[in-house]
């Protein structure tokens, strides 16, 4: 019989895995899903582990298996993370208020769902008359505006300030930095970025290294 310590060893290996099967869906690009091949492939383990895990998983509504036997997320995961949301738009607001205040520019944290970007958090700037209007839930197209590209580009393993002059708005000017490259993700996978927008051209060699600084605060909060 194993004693208290290989027991503790088994069950943290357990937890490990599990969390492991939950990363990998969550890399999955679309919503096809994994089969259980895949995953063991993916994960280095025999295919019995994986049926294991993923039935513990489905029981807690975190995945889901459809008649063709593809493991998927599951709403479990939404409900989740939707308890996260409030808490990590708590922690980053502080970081993007001094970013917004310093820049004289509306400041956000912007998250990749998908083939979209989602501005997470929104911060505009106390103290200018006039500043671009931007709400935290805005979506748009990750190929659009200087959030999106910025998240692009470090998917693409390239680091630096994207610009972006009117793509979202006539007349707005944004600057953003990924918080990650795929070489260096954030932990827990999350994609995104930290930007501002103005209505004035911004001079990248001002708000660049106010843009990295944030980023590297932010990375904590999504930790």
């Amino acid at each position: 019989m194993p004693g208290p310590a290989a027991a503790r060893g088994e069950s943290s290996q357990t937890l490990d895995r599990g969390i492991r099967v939950l990363e990998t869906l969550a890399g999955t690009e679309g919503s096809a899903g994994l089969t259980i091949t895949e995953l063991a492939a993916g994960l280095g383990v025999g295919r019995p582990v994986v049926y294991r895990l993923v039935t513990t998983l489905e029981d807690h509504h975190l995945v889901s298996r459809a008649s063709d036997g593809r493991v998927r997320l599951a709403l479990g995961i939404s409900r989740l993370a939707s308890a996260v949301t409030p808490v990590v738009r708590s922690e980053a607001r502080p970081v993007l208020r001094d970013l917004a205040d310093a820049v004289g520019a509306t400041a956000h944290l912007t998250i990749a769902e998908g083939d979209e970007a989602l501005a997470l958090v929104v911060v505009e700037p106390s103290w200018t008359d006039v500043h671009v209007a931007y709400r935290s839930g805005a979506r748009h197209r990750l190929d659009q505006g200087a959030a999106g590209r910025a998240i692009l580009a470090g998917r693409a393993g390239q680091r630096g300030v994207v610009g972006t002059d009117g793509e979202l708005q006539a007349g707005a000017h944004g600057l953003a930095v990924s918080l990650s490259t795929r070489t260096d993700p954030v932990p827990g996978g999350v994609e995104a970025s930290v930007g501002v927008v103005s209505l004035e051209p911004l001079d990248v060699r001002t708000v660049g290294p106010r843009l990295e600084h944030a980023a590297r605060a932010l990375r904590a909060v999504l930790r």
